[in-house]
C-alpha cells in the first residue's frame, strides 16, 4: 500500500512528533505554571506571545525562523560560534521551529489545569513544610495530570500536522526533513494521486483517532478538563 519512501517519512513525522512533545514538557511546563500564578504586568504580553502561532501563518513564522537560523541571524551565529552546522535543512533545525510552532498546544492546556486546580492545594502543601519544588512535584503534577495527558496529545498530533513551518525550514530532503504532510504535498505535484491518497489516508485516520480518544477520555464522569 506505502512505498518505502512514504514509510520513512512517516517515520520521520512520528520521530519530529515525539521529541518536539518532549521538550515542549519540559520547557512548557514551568511556562505553564508561571503563566496560570503569576500577577505580573507582563503576563498578558508573554501569554500573546505564546499564543501567536495559533493565529500568525505557518508561512511567515517559518520565513522569520529561517532569518534567524540563518547565518546573519541570532540562532545561526549562536551555531557558529559553538561549532555547529548551521540549523536550516537539518532534522535540528526541524525540531526548533516545531518547539515554537507548537508551543500553545503545551502551554494552553497545562496553564488551565494548573488555574483550575486553584491556591488551595499549594497553600496546604506549605503549611506542611513542603518546599514549593516539591509541593509542585508532589501536589499540582498530580492534580494536573489530565492536562498533562491531553497538552501531550495534542502537541503530538498538532506537529505530525505540521506543513508550512516544516517546509520553508527544511526544504524536501527524504530523510532528513521530508516529513508526511510534504510526502503527500510530493505525490500531488507529481499527479501520483493514488499514493498521495493512500498516504493522506492514513494521517486521517491517526488524526481521528486521536482526538476520538482523547474526546472519549475527557467525556468520562469525573474527568477534570
Amino acid at each position: 500500500m506505502l512505498s518505502d519512501s512514504d514509510w520513512q517519512a512517516l517515520w520521520l513525522t512520528a520521530r519530529l512528533a515525539g521529541v518536539v512533545t518532549l521538550i515542549l514538557l519540559v520547557l512548557g511546563t514551568p511556562v505553564a505554571w508561571w503563566l496560570a500564578r503569576s500577577r505580573s504586568r507582563w503576563k498578558a504580553p508573554i501569554g500573546a506571545v505564546v499564543a501567536l502561532p495559533l493565529v500568525l501563518p505557518p508561512s511567515v513564522l517559518g520565513f522569520y525562523l529561517l532569518l534567524a537560523m540563518g547565518p546573519d541571524g541570532p540562532l545561526g551565529q549562536l551555531t557558529q560560534a559553538i561549532g555547529l552546522p548551521p540549523l536550516p535543512f537539518t532534522f535540528t533545525g526541524l525540531v526548533v521551529a516545531s518547539v515554537f510552532y507548537s508551543l500553545p498546544f503545551m502551554v494552553q492546556p497545562l496553564q488551565s489545569a494548573f488555574e483550575a486546580m486553584g491556591e488551595r492545594p499549594m497553600e496546604v502543601a506549605a503549611t506542611l513544610r513542603a518546599s514549593p519544588l516539591d509541593a509542585f512535584f508532589t501536589v499540582a503534577v498530580p492534580l494536573a495530570a489530565p492536562g498533562f495527558l491531553t497538552a501531550s496529545i495534542l502537541t503530538f498530533a498538532h506537529t505530525v500536522g505540521e506543513f508550512g513551518v516544516v517546509l520553508m525550514i527544511g526544504g524536501n530532503l527524504p530523510g532528513i526533513s521530508r516529513v508526511a504532510s510534504v510526502q503527500i504535498y510530493d505525490h500531488v505535484e507529481s499527479l501520483d494521486y493514488g499514493q498521495a491518497h493512500r498516504l493522506a489516508a492514513v494521517m486521517l485516520v491517526f488524526s481521528f483517532m486521536v482526538l476520538l480518544s482523547l474526546y472519549a477520555w475527557r467525556a468520562q464522569p469525573g474527568r477534570r478538563r
